[in-house]
């Protein structure tokens, strides 16, 4: 069953467009060499300091193995991760299981 996690941060002020580059040049070619689908991310359209970061899974275990590989990676670490923690004041995550007809709606 494929799994979707949405990711919401509120940033620090002013930070958007330097996480937002953060995010294109370092963060989302890791996450894409981790084997993590990316489905959408970037600044809201109603204030530059919110950021979505939608991922894809094709299970539970996927996004375990997944993403223990990213945040374990010496790339991860040794790379963007400092710039990009300094710059979240908060987060929010949900994780959702979607089931095969609301999957063969996103093919659409």
């Amino acid at each position: 069953m494929k799994t979707v996690e949405l990711l919401q941060y509120t940033l620090k002020a002013g930070t958007g467009r330097e996480f937002h580059q953060i995010m294109i040049e370092e963060s989302i070619p890791l996450h894409r060499d981790a084997g993590i689908g990316i489905i959408a991310f970037g600044n809201s359209t109603h204030d530059e300091d919110s950021y979505y970061l939608i991922r894809a899974y094709d299970d539970p275990e996927h996004l375990d193995a997944s993403q223990r590989a990213f945040y374990c990676s010496d790339a991860w670490r040794s790379g963007p991760r400092d710039a990009i923690i300094e710059r979240i004041q908060t987060s929010l995550k949900s994780v959702l299981m979607l089931t095969d007809t609301a999957t063969d709606r996103l093919r659409k």
